[in-house]
């Protein structure tokens, strides 16, 4: 996948959650906007697969630590739902080792739980271990 197909999923991915929030607003439970952004990901023809268990593998042995993806989207891309007051540190952590225990470049953090989710609710990260191709 290059730069730019990345960066266009991310736009399409926003673009969901936009589409969610406008729809049912701030203040649900975190399993409600993950039920929407499913159908909204659906109408939409992104891939994804939900709650997606994430192996480890230590030193050898694979630990079922029932980790577990909110969306993992087009194989290539973290998605973690919140709908908190605020993203923490440990929900930045989280996304971060997901990214790395899946081998891949690029997760985001849609906290459902703000007034305007494009300027405050949506969090790109990047795992610069992973170089993409150039387009």
């Amino acid at each position: 996948m290059t730069k730019s197909d990345l960066k266009e999923l991310v736009y399409r991915v926003n673009g969901a959650a936009i589409e969610v929030h406008k729809e049912i607003g701030p203040g649900l439970l975190e399993s409600v906007y993950h039920k929407c952004m499913e159908r909204e990901l659906e109408l939409r023809g992104i891939y994804f697969e939900t709650e997606l268990v994430i192996p480890i593998d230590y030193k050898g042995l694979e630990l079922d630590a029932n980790l577990r993806c909110d969306l993992f989207i087009e194989n290539q891309l973290v998605l973690e739902l919140k709908s908190v007051e605020k993203v923490l540190p440990i929900h930045e952590a989280q996304v971060l080792s997901y990214m790395n225990l899946l081998d891949v470049s690029m997760g985001l953090i849609i906290n459902f739980n703000v007034t305007n989710i494009f300027k405050e609710g949506q969090k790109t990260y990047v795992n610069h271990k992973y170089r993409l191709l150039e387009d």
